[in-house]
């Protein structure tokens, strides 16, 4: 009986550790965030839960979660399009930006429809900072307004890296 007592314990034990392990893993690591809005669609949808690398590694195309340093004292969720001495130009007509005076590939852009927002282009991207765009181009407010202007690479939390509800997939 001591002995079916005692390995009671040790699975309550290893069970506590296990869940230990997962939540600092998850605090110095991961953060889970609700997607509020359609700025990222089709990517991104509405109240979908998504998880997000804390990193500061990002990489052109990379989606991702900035504190707050906007007039709206919202985090957001955008995709780093261009990063410091980077040129962006966009062709509102056509929908297509230009970093660098070259076309980059937008498939996963929801229209060709781009409003121009309140920034004068080009922009030259400043030093220790990205330029981010969502991908439903015609109902985002990202870097082409000031609102948003862009943002400090030290308000970068981290980069999205699967969505968990309510299908999930990886982001590339």
């Amino acid at each position: 009986m001591i002995k079916r007592a005692k390995g009671c314990l040790g699975f309550f034990v290893k069970i506590f550790i296990f869940f230990a392990v997962i939540s600092i893993a998850f605090s110095l690591m991961f953060r889970l965030i609700l997607v509020d809005g359609d700025s990222m669609l089709p990517t991104l949808h509405n109240n979908e839960w998504i998880l997000v690398f804390k990193t500061e590694k990002i990489e052109y195309g990379d989606i991702i979660l900035t504190d707050t340093d906007n007039e709206y004292n919202l985090r957001i969720i955008k995709r780093a399009i261009a990063f410091g001495g980077d040129e962006v130009d966009i062709d509102f007509d056509t929908g297509e930006v230009f970093v660098n005076g070259e076309r980059i590939s937008q498939d996963y852009a929801l229209t060709d429809k781009t409003s121009a927002g309140d920034v004068s282009f080009p922009v030259v991207v400043p030093e220790d900072s990205v330029f981010v765009l969502g991908d439903n181009r015609s109902n985002s407010v990202d870097s082409r307004y000031t609102a948003v202007g862009c943002i400090k690479l030290d308000n970068i939390i981290g980069r999205v890296v699967m969505t968990l509800l309510p299908s999930p997939a990886v982001i590339d």
